[in-house]
């Protein structure tokens, strides 16, 4: 039986980040699109049975009725697959959402606030969807399934939840999950996929990388399942990767020739980037001022993590103008009067000027 799954796609995310630099937000959500129809042409090329979305698919607050539309007629270019849905916390079951008054295509299924249950000829499939943004979690334990048949289930939440946050999105534990000896589990909820630690419990990440929190790269888990032999791989989407980038600035000598170097770095055009420089630095830093003057528009943040090339031990025991400072400075700072970065700034720009 081959399978594909797919999580946490969030059409039409705000992208609040990329938004900020010209049209990049717009661009995101257009390769969101085209991700999703890779999907489902991957579908149509291989004759896929069954489709499963663990929730997210997505976002309730900001999705428009056309994108909904665009979803639904790929779902009917495919409807010879069986398209299970189950709503996660972006994109709950409520009684306002698109699940619950959008007239969907007829090979769709999309999973309610109960554990429910589909059965096929050879397979079973369970699932359980959001029935609000917050969700403390569905008793599995319950389950009782015929092993004699391929068992999946369909589910968005988190497994080992550790955080009080995470014990609001439908905390599930792994013990018992693999109790119940389920051929194949089809999560959705984490965004970094599992698929290589895990043989059949799987995240298989959100489907296009939302920042720089997200690094590598994103898409689907393709499947083969039969009854005691399981067969995944990961196939990859997204064109577009966050990447983090260090730059040592401590042989640079101005704000001039740091915007220089940026802007002569060789970048993967279809990547984004976010550069963090490093090292000692010889002049005052303002982020602000050097984004803007960086030209290529993939440099979406950069965020300076460089200390002070002073000797400020040294530098206070001068007899002069410059040691006096610091010295003063210091003292300052060892009261306790000022935080630690408000006087070494302090002290950058007062050396700059002295």
């Amino acid at each position: 039986m081959k399978f594909v799954h797919i999580a946490d796609m969030h059409f039409d995310a705000p992208f609040t980040v990329l938004s900020q630099k010209k049209d990049l937000g717009d661009l995101r959500r257009i390769e969101q699109r085209q991700v999703f129809k890779k999907v489902i042409d991957y579908i149509k090329q291989e004759n896929i049975p069954y489709l499963f979305i663990s929730g997210d698919l997505y976002e309730h607050e900001y999705v428009k009725q056309t994108t909904i539309e665009f979803i639904n007629n790929l779902f009917k270019e495919i409807k010879d697959t069986k398209i299970f849905i189950s709503p996660g916390n972006h994109d709950p079951y409520i009684k306002n959402s698109y699940y619950n008054n959008f007239n969907w295509s007829d090979n769709v299924k999309i999973f309610k606030g109960e554990i429910e249950k589909y059965e096929d000829e050879n397979v079973t499939i369970y699932g359980y969807g959001f029935n609000d943004f917050i969700n403390t979690g569905v008793n599995i334990d319950k389950l009782n399934i015929d092993t004699s048949k391929l068992n999946i289930l369909v589910i968005h939440g988190s497994v080992d939840a550790s955080t009080t946050l995470d014990l609001q999105y439908n905390p599930m534990k792994s013990t018992i999950l693999k109790s119940k000896n389920f051929d194949y589990i089809a999560l959705g909820h984490i965004h970094k996929s599992n698929y290589k630690e895990e043989k059949n419990i799987v995240y298989p990440g959100s489907t296009i990388s939302f920042g720089f929190d997200e690094l590598g790269e994103h898409g689907m888990i393709v499947g083969n399942i039969e009854k005691e032999n399981l067969q995944t791989e990961f196939r990859k989407l997204d064109d577009r990767e966050f990447i983090e980038k260090e730059k040592d600035i401590t042989n640079i000598v101005s704000k001039e020739e740091l915007i220089q170097e940026i802007n002569e770095d060789k970048l993967d055009e279809k990547s984004m980037y976010k550069i963090t420089l490093i090292g000692q630095r010889n002049f005052e830093i303002n982020i602000n001022e050097i984004q803007k003057s960086i030209l290529q528009d993939n440099i979406i943040k950069i965020k300076d993590k460089t200390k002070m090339s002073y000797n400020l031990e040294e530098l206070s025991k001068e007899e002069s103008l410059k040691g006096l400072f610091v010295k003063v400075m210091l003292e300052k700072l060892n009261s306790g009067e000022f935080k630690a970065d408000e006087v070494e700034k302090a002290i950058e720009i007062g050396l700059e000027v002295l």
